[in-house]
Parts: structure tokens; sequence; C-alpha cells
């Protein structure tokens, strides 16, 4: 071979990598490949590279790469490398369905927010057919199989290769762009990939349910059978997964919000939550704190409608970017579509009055009603939900205020995040390959976030991630991810800078100089969700809120029916005085009445008899059992108001 001349490729933190063309070993001997790359800079990697992302594209690993390339390796510690990799395992799981099951027909196979599921028609299984499914995915892994990608040059062509599968004719049919599949040996699966170097980098591999599913989500459809599961590049993250789902369930939110009668969900409304009165009580006191730190800081509140035309979803480029996930509805003969962001709204109030640079910035919060459509295999309680509240801020303001306010911002965050007892981390993601607006908008926005993390970690030590081609189509964005107490990790916390919406809907002010100028606008949400955020909640405390966010703050109990209406008059005292409390008044005996007021983590529980009666005093205890005696009933209040005026974390009454 004749020498070749080494290519440059640019990472994404400003260096570069001088790369040799050699041979390759199918039979291209003068490329460079993304497998160079990784292994050039296999030192630097957080674990098995499994993609290639090239100039903003994720490709599979043996894309070739040219001179100038901006290129990096992608990893399972990467967002998009944990979405390939469960990708891939669903195909994994397909092809040991069609071994074992040949008449089986795959429909769909995507990786959700942990994990896959598949869905198949003419499948009838249980989980107890698990064992054997997984042996044979095991088979499949072991055999190394290198996945090769397919482009179909018309539809005909691709449906030789599935032409029994009237689900895969049907997607088939409604492409509009280039068809590709991905066969892995013996199976063949319609993807736009990327995929997995090879079956053998998934080590750990685990299917966790079964259920029923119809195609399209639709229940005049055709009902499948869906299986869920999940993936990992090594057996002790299984495992570690694995003790952590087992903590997991003793705090699911759902089995605590069913216990505590928080929240409900109904046939009627699918994967849109019922709050009851406990559960508004806790939610309300979310919404509260946020308030009071918004009014401290300057922000004014303002409330959208939930229903706008499709003119203005036009305008903001979401009826092009994001229509497949809108609520839609012909009204006089005009589109509309439910909102499932609170931005556009925000943007028509701007616009409705005159700016001066003296009012910037300008602070607007809403939390709104937002709804999206989610597939119905991807719903799941609290967490992903198809009818939710945004706790939404815009903020307005001149260019020279971008670090000032986005740093304001990051410590409001702290603020809230920190009264929970919950720490984070930041990522700043960046342009996605679906975008509006020009390179120089877009960097003068990746810049001013990044300044101010910059400038973060100066202050405070604290660093960030670069999440690259992760941010919104309309700006690029810094993401708080949050751990609870069992160190799961959260997706909460936004905050977008855009330059982008000011400009679509023409959006103006006063400059100093008299002339009209452009606003820079932030998008920022701390809870992100408050129903989200509240499941989060009730996970990391298993149901115990602090007595300020809890439901039921006083638990008092009557030892006898005789001492009902004075325990009564007592909860009058305490619900004047602005505490949520309950009586139990039932005939049970009060060892099984304290364990009852321990279940609904009542925080404390008050004993009211004779003695008590006599005495004008209440036998109090923690809800941990802590017995603290006979106590004065005005200074059980003024403790109590003191836990609840500071948000204390721990039991202020000793």
């Amino acid at each position: 071979m004749s020498a070749q001349t080494a290519i440059e490729i640019k990472r994404p933190d400003g260096s570069t990598v001088s790369l040799e063309p050699k041979d390759q070993a199918d039979g291209n001997a003068t490329a460079v490949l993304g497998t160079d790359l990784a292994k050039k800079i296999k030192k630097d990697l957080d674990g098995a590279p499994l993609l290639l992302r090239v100039n903003g594209e994720l490709k599979d690993l043996t894309t070739p790469l040219q001179n100038g390339d901006e290129a990096d390796i992608v990893t399972f510690a990467d967002p998009e490398g944990r979405h390939t990799f469960w990708h891939s395992s669903a195909h994994i799981l397909a092809q040991a369905v069609k071994r074992i099951y040949p008449d089986a027909k795959p429909t769909i196979g995507p990786a959700i927010e942990e994990g896959f599921f598949y869905d198949f028609a003419d499948l009838q299984i249980s989980e107890e057919d698990f064992p054997k499914i997984e042996a044979e995915v095991q088979k499949i892994i072991k055999e190394r199989i290198v996945p090769e990608r397919i482009e179909y040059k018309n539809e005909a062509e691709a449906k030789k290769d599935f032409g029994d599968n009237p689900f895969k004719s049907e997607i088939i049919a409604a492409k509009e762009e280039t068809l590709s599949a991905y066969r892995q040996g013996d199976f063949v699966d319609l993807c736009t990939g990327p995929h997995i170097p090879n079956t053998q980098v998934v080590q750990g591999f685990k299917l966790t349910k079964t259920s029923g599913a119809y195609w399209r989500g639709d229940a005049a459809n055709q009902q499948l059978t869906r299986i869920y599961g999940i993936s990992f590049p090594d057996k002790k993250q299984l495992k570690e997964y694995i003790h952590r789902v087992e903590e997991a369930k003793k705090r699911d939110h759902r089995v605590v919000g069913r216990k505590l009668d928080l929240f409900s969900f109904q046939e009627e409304a699918p994967g849109m939550p019922f709050f009851h009165p406990k559960g508004m009580a806790v939610r309300d006191e979310l919404i509260r704190f946020l308030n009071e730190l918004h009014a401290a800081d300057g922000y004014v509140e303002i409330k959208t409608p939930v229903m706008l035309s499709q003119e203005l979803w036009e305008t903001s480029g979401h009826w092009d970017y994001y229509r497949e996930n809108m609520y839609t509805s012909e009204v006089e003969e005009r589109e509309f579509a439910i909102k499932p962001m609170n931005c556009p709204g925000c943007m028509l109030f701007y616009r409705n009055s005159q700016y001066s640079y003296r009012q910037f910035p300008l602070k607007v919060a809403e939390i709104g009603h937002v709804h999206r459509h989610e597939m119905s295999g991807a719903l799941s309680g609290l967490f992903r939900v198809r009818s939710f509240h945004q706790d939404d801020a815009h903020i307005f303001m001149e260019r020279e205020q971008i670090k000032d306010q986005i740093l304001g911002v990051l410590r409001l965050a702290d603020t809230v995040y920190s009264t929970f007892g919950l720490t984070y981390h930041l990522e700043l993601s960046t342009r996605p390959e679906k975008a509006i607006g020009t390179d120089e908008m877009w960097e003068l926005a990746t810049d001013g976030l990044r300044s101010a993390l910059e400038e973060l970690k100066v202050q405070t030590g604290r660093g960030y991630k670069l999440n690259e081609g992760d941010g919104a189509f309309y700006g690029p964005k810094i993401d708080f991810h949050i751990k609870d107490a069992i160190g799961r990790t959260w997706q909460c916390g936004t905050i977008q800078l855009d330059m982008f919406l000011p400009e679509r809907f023409d959006l103006l002010y006063d400059g100093k100089d008299g002339g009209k100028h452009r606003p820079i606008m932030i998008h920022r949400a701390i809870y992100g969700s408050i129903e989200r955020f509240m499941g989060i909640l009730i996970e990391h405390y298993t149901g115990r809120f602090p007595l300020w966010m809890s439901p039921v703050q006083l638990a008092i109990l009557s030892v006898a029916d005789r001492h009902a209406d004075q325990a009564f008059t007592v909860a009058r005292q305490f619900q004047q005085a602005g505490f949520r409390v309950h009586v139990d008044d039932s005939s049970e005996g009060i060892p099984k009445k304290v364990r009852n007021a321990q279940l609904s983590q009542a925080n404390y529980i008050a004993v009211l008899g004779d003695q008590e009666i006599e005495s004008g005093k209440l036998t109090i205890r923690t809800r941990g059992g802590d017995v603290l005696g006979e106590r004065e009933i005005a200074e059980i209040q003024a403790k109590m108001r003191e836990e609840y005026d500071t948000r204390s974390p721990d039991a202020l009454l000793k």
C-alpha cells in the first residue's frame, strides 16, 4: 500500500487527533473508521466504545472519517449510548423470540427511559417462559454477531425482507425518508440505526415483565404481547440494577401514593393523574415553596390558554418538530392543539406590551398545564404521563445579562434541591441534528451557557458534563440530574438559552440607544414536571415527608368514644393555626390507632383520653416511635410552626 497522508479529527474539547489510514477488514484500504478513533483515544473513554458521533450525527463505529471531521466516541455512560445499547438489545430479544417462536411477528422494539421493550403479534407467553428466552439471548450474545446495515432503494425492495409481516409492511409504506434495516445473523429488522458493534458487547441481560399492548397504542387495533427487558455492558451493573430495583419496589411511588391516598389513574384518562385531597396538599406546598422563591427573586406570574391555534405552533416551530406528540382538534374549521409546552403562550404575553431595557431582566413564571402524547408502553405512574404541569419561567434580557441571569437560575435551583436533601450534577447539551437558527446564534447561545457554568465552577467547584447534540431544537441547554436517597439519577430542571423564539415572534424592546432590539431569552424549569418531581419525592422520602409538605402533620387519637368530641375540638385548634390534622375516633384500641397513624406517615401522633382532658395537654409521640410525653398544646403548635416555616427536614419537637 502506498503511504497515505494522516487525517486530522477534531474532538469536542477543541483538541485534534491524527489518524493514519490503513487496511480495513472490509477491503477499504485507505479508510479511517470510527473504530480507529476509538483505539486512539481508548484511555479517555468511560467504558467500551459503542457509537461514533461525527459532525453532530450518531453513526455506527464502522463509519469512515474524513479529514477535518469533528468526531467523538459514545459509550454507555452517554445518554445516546444507553439508548442505542438498549435498542440493540431489543433486536437481540426479537431475534431470540423468533428462533424459539418462528410464527411470532415482530412489530416495534424501542429503547425506553430505562431498558427496552419489544411488541410481538401471534405470540402468547408468560414470565415462566423468560428463562428459555434468556438462554437463547445468551447464545446470540456469545455468537458475537456484527449488525450489518442495509439501505433499500425503494419500498418494493424493503418488502422483500418483510412481505409476510403486515406490521413491518405498514411501517415501510408510511416511511418518507430512506428505508434501512439491520441484519443480525439470521434476523433482519427495520431500523434507522446506529447499532452497537456486536452482540457480545451486551454482557448483562434480563427480561423484567410482559404485558399486553395495542398496535400503535390504539385499542381498535390488534392486541400484541409486549416483553420488557434491561441490559448492561457488564454483569456487575446488572447486579447493581437488580438490587436497586428491589429497593425501589419498597419505595414505588405508585404503591406509596395508593397507601397514602395521594393520587390515582383511571381508565377514562390514560396517563393523566387524578390528585386526591392529600396529594393536593403535597402538590400545593411544592407550588407555594416555588412561588415564595419567585416573589423574592422578582418574578411575575402569568397563566396562558391550554389550547392554541395551529398558526401559533407553526410560528414557534413545534408543528414541524413536535407534531406527533401533540393532541389536536378542529374548532370552527380551524386546527388547534393542546399545548405541549408553555413557551409560545408566553411569547404572546410579551408581544402584547412594550418593554424597555430598564425593565430587564423580565422574569415571567407560569405553572402551565401541558399535554404530550406518550406511547402507552412508556407510561409509568407520575414519572411518565400525558398530562402534567411544568414550572416554566422565561427570562427576557440583554446580551450582557446572560451570564448573571443563568448564574441566578443555577443558585435558585440549588436552593430548591438542597431543601429536599437532593444532590445533583449538571450537563451542558449542545446543538442537535434537527435544529433551527444560524450557526452564529447557536455559538453565542452555547458560549453563554458554558461561560456561566465555568464561572459557577470557579465560585463553587461544581463541574459539569458536556452532552453533545442533545440540546432542544431551538437552543442549547443545561440539565439538572438529581440523585435520590438510593442513588438513582433523575433529569428534572433545565435552563435553555433561546434567541430563536424571540425572532420568530418578532419580540422587541427599547434599548439604551432609543432603537428597537431583540431580547435574549432563557427558558427555565426547576421541578421540570411537578407530577414527576412529586413522584421522585415520594420515593426519595418513602412517603415520610418533612412536616411542611406532609398531607397529615398531626394525628389525634381518642382513647374512647367519650373522648371523640374533645379530640375534634383540639383538631380544630390546630387546623385554625394552619395545620393538617386527622382525628381517629374509631373503636380500635390505642396500639392499633398508633400503628395506623404511623402507616399514614403523620409526623406527630397525639393521644387524648381522660388524663389529657384533665390536664389540658396532649400525650405526643413522633411517627418514628419516640414518645415525648405530655406537652402543652401551645408548645406543640409553636414547634410545629417553626418546623413548617423553616421547612426543616427533621422533627423539632423533642
